[in-house]
């Protein structure tokens, strides 16, 4: 095991042995940690403080930049979709991880899976219901206000 994967292990067990969840995070850019992030949901009652988001809010502060390409993201689980997300719009060109959603459900953490799942069915099928709503005529149109200034 690397460097990195070994310390997102580490932030893990540490952040179960202080009540939370075994996730951590280290963000590496060129050999060096950026930023490390562990899931502080138990602390901020915050369903997007997983430990992958925190450690790329805090890189993406750290250095004032957006854009997170040349960046590897070691994580101690497999991300859930909507960390995945955030690194596919990041611009992030490789993750890394050790257990696996199947893994975390076995521990008990399965809502992992259980979206990935979720995600494989047609829209109309999923658990949670998306609804389209299209703009009312007359609505100004968002949208086309920004590929406007494109």
């Amino acid at each position: 095991m690397n460097k990195f994967m070994a310390r997102a292990v580490e932030l893990a067990a540490d952040n179960v042995r202080s009540g939370g969840q075994p996730f951590g995070a280290v963000l590496v850019k060129n050999g060096e940690i950026i930023a490390e992030g562990v899931n502080e949901m138990h602390i901020k009652h915050d369903v997007s403080g997983h430990a992958e988001l925190l450690a790329i809010r805090r890189g993406q502060e750290k250095l004032q930049i957006s854009d997170l390409s040349g960046f590897s993201m070691y994580a101690s689980g497999e991300p859930c979709a909507m960390c995945l997300t955030a690194m596919y719009f990041a611009g992030m060109d490789q993750i890394y991880y050790c257990a696996s959603v199947e893994d975390a459900a076995e521990a008990g953490l399965g809502k992992s899976k259980q979206i990935y799942d979720d995600l494989r069915h047609a829209r109309e099928d999923r658990g949670l219901k998306i609804v389209h709503m299209p703009l009312q005529q007359g609505q100004e149109n968002p949208m086309q206000l920004w590929k406007d200034k494109q």
